[in-house]
């Protein structure tokens, strides 16, 4: 297969292609991009987070960069040591990085009425790219990976809570 641009590869981390979730797991000169896809994904939520004022936007954008680390940590630790999943944290850094895809539509969220959906469908979506994004790094099943998407979520909601 030839080696797909950073576009193409948003692309098809947007619309559940595992092949490009397969590719950004094996090829760790892809963290970087990955990297790319938090912080531009962040500074579009910061954006569309400005209604709530510049110390919510800037809280919302650093806030999206942190929990990209804190759900990679948490996936992992729960995926290999919970459910026996093989992955390093840099293969789920970079998929759950490229599982942020949808994120450039938190931009929306400055359209008065319009953000808060955005926001609930971007999250939603989001989450069910952390699912194929868990699977094809840790290896296992969609069980599995739903049970630790959920319990990272859960561990990155308490953290998100607490600060």
């Amino acid at each position: 297969m030839a080696q797909r641009g950073m576009l193409e590869r948003l692309i098809g981390a947007a619309f559940f292609d595992i092949n490009t979730y397969e590719e950004v797991e094996a090829d760790a000169s892809l963290t970087g991009q990955a990297a790319a896809v938090v912080f531009l994904t962040a500074i579009a939520d910061a954006i569309g987070s400005s209604g709530a004022g510049p110390f919510g936007a800037v809280f919302s954008g650093a806030s999206d960069v942190f929990g990209w680390f804190v759900w990679a940590a948490a996936t992992y630790l729960i995926g290999t040591k919970v459910f026996g999943g093989t992955a390093s944290w840099g293969e789920l850094l970079r998929t759950l990085g490229f599982a942020h895809a949808p994120g450039f539509l938190l931009i929306l969220g400055i359209i008065p009425l319009l953000g808060w959906g955005v926001q609930a469908v971007v999250a939603l979506w989001m989450l069910a790219l952390g699912v194929i994004a868990v699977r094809q790094a840790l290896d296992f099943s969609t069980q599995k990976a739903l049970a630790t998407v959920f319990l990272g979520w859960v561990a990155l909601a308490i953290l998100h809570a607490l600060f």
